[in-house]
This record gives structure tokens, sequence and C-alpha cells, in this order.
């Protein structure tokens, strides 16, 4: 309300009288109970997904300790496979003291078939050829078992807060998912990040919103030629929208048009995206104004 911060009981007063006075407010919108369920419950699945993206940082720090060449034996240290083998077989001592054999009948049926003897004699090459450390390895193993068993209970609670969402979604019947690159989740977080769509009367009320509009930088003559986005608004919202951008960039018949022409341009691919973000709030905008589903023009 003014530039020097300054806070007292008597200037507290004095603002909110003349806010009221002069009539300089808008009344606050409730927000619906369902779209304030879904920013709960998707704001809470982020929170799921950074902690096992935490626990998956520190699993491969113990896994460089004891174990670095594991690795290397697969290409996803956290599919379903290798979390099982990890589970039974913590360290290079633990698979030195298995045959082949029995390593070769366990891999297929703890990976439905999909893995064989060809892995077994790889992990057991690498595990007599490993230095890793040796020092204190039953803390270590402990907590790669730990932490393994932390991830797969966490993946369980994801899969069910998605069910939560998909629920509520069912229910609002909203055509945002007819948008290319948006999803059941990605959906959920744009509805409920932008709340009511009435009370933005223009798409571009919405990309400031979304913290998608350029910074301008001038002063006096001078004026910046390069400007970035603002990244006001929800850091949720602004993240649902570039990662639905991301993918429509190469599959939506008319986004990715205009991809490629920023990318002829010589725009980095990261500011084409942007670029089809911008966009596509004005699809989303329309798409929920209208509620009606989307339909690629040309």
């Amino acid at each position: 309300m003014e530039i020097r911060r300054r806070k007292n009981d008597s200037i507290d007063s004095v603002l909110i009288a003349d806010l009221i006075r002069y009539g300089q407010f808008v009344e606050t919108r409730l927000a619906d109970e369902d779209l304030f369920s879904l920013r709960t419950l998707t704001r809470f699945r982020t929170y799921l997904v950074e902690s096992i993206s935490d626990l998956k940082r520190k699993i491969v720090c113990v896994l460089d300790q004891i174990f670095p060449e594991y690795q290397s034996v697969f290409s996803d240290i956290f599919g379903k496979t290798s979390k099982e083998i990890l589970l039974q077989f913590s360290s290079p001592i633990d698979f030195e003291s298995v045959s082949s054999e029995t390593l070769a009948e366990l891999l297929p049926q703890l990976s439905r078939q999909k893995v064989g003897s060809a892995k077994a004699e790889q992990l057991k090459a690498a595990a007599s050829s490993s230095f890793g450390i040796t020092f204190a390895k039953n803390s270590f193993t402990f907590q790669l078992k730990t932490l393994i068993e932390q991830i797969s209970f966490i993946e369980k609670q994801v899969k069910e807060t998605e069910m939560e969402i998909s629920g509520i979604m069912g229910k609002l019947e909203s055509p945002i998912t007819t948008i290319t690159g948006i999803g059941s989740v990605t959906g959920a977080t744009i509805l409920s990040e932008i709340g009511d769509i009435s009370k933005f009367d223009s798409s571009r009320k919405l990309v400031a919103f979304a913290g998608l509009d350029a910074t301008v930088t001038q002063s006096g003559e001078f004026e910046a030629a390069h400007n970035v986005m603002s990244k006001r608004g929800s850091p949720y919202l602004q993240k649902a929208i570039f990662q639905s951008a991301l993918i429509a960039s190469f599959k939506d018949p008319v986004l990715s048009v205009y991809y490629q022409k920023k990318k002829a341009e010589g725009k980095h691919h990261l500011t084409c995206v942007g670029a089809v973000a911008r966009k596509m709030r004005n699809i989303i905008y329309a798409v929920l104004k209208r509620n009606q589903p989307y339909v690629p023009k040309a």
C-alpha cells in the first residue's frame, strides 16, 4: 500500500480505513470444495513424489560406497526387479555367498521371466571385482534396505492419492484433459490452482496469474531487449503447464508446428517450450471458459 515498509497499529488502521473508504478492494471468492480438495491432494502428491526423489538420491549415495558397480548392471536401479534384488542382496559379499545357479533361478521369479541367467552372471562378475568398502557393511546394508522399503511405501501412497484425485476429476467432468499433454494429475493441478475461471475476464490475466508473462525492464530511454518470465503466482501451476507444454510441443498438431517455428528461429529448446506454454494458457482459458473439449485447429 505504500513504498516505505512501516507497520504499527496506527498506520494499519489508517490504511484499512482508506482501503474501505475508496473501495480499493475486491471481494474474496471462497474456493469450491472439490477444487480445494484437488488443490490439497495434488500438492500432497507433489510432496510425496519429491520425497521419493530424495530417497533415491540417498540410495545412490549408499550404493556408490558399498557396491558402485551395481548401476552398470541395471539401467534402472529403481525398477521392481532391481529393488527386490537389493532387498535380498545388498552388498557384493551377499552375491558372493550365493551360487550362479541359485541366482539364475531367482532372477526370473523376481522379474516375471524378464531377467535371466545372463544378468545373474553380470551381477556375480560385478560383485567379485567390486571395490566397494566393506567397513561397517551392516550399517550401510541396513540403510539401503530401509530406504528401499520407504520408497515402496510412498509409491503406494502416491497411487492411492492419484485414485482420490481421479475420483474428484470424474465428478467435475472438466474438458481440460482433452487438451494435448494434460493428463488427470496435471489437469487436476491446473484446475485447482486456477480455481474459478470466471474471475479472469481475459486470457492475459490468466497468463499474469500463472506467472507466464514476460517481465519488462525499462528506465528512461533504456529498455531491456531480453525479458524473462515473471514466475509470479503458484509454482505448482507453472510447473503443470510447462510439463504439459513439453508434451504438446511434440504431439499436438498445432503447438508442435509453433514449437518447430521457434526452433527454426534459433531459440533454445526450453525457450521454445516456454513459448508453447504461453500459447497453451490461451487454450486452457478458452476450454474452461466455454466448458467445451479442445479441438486442434490448424
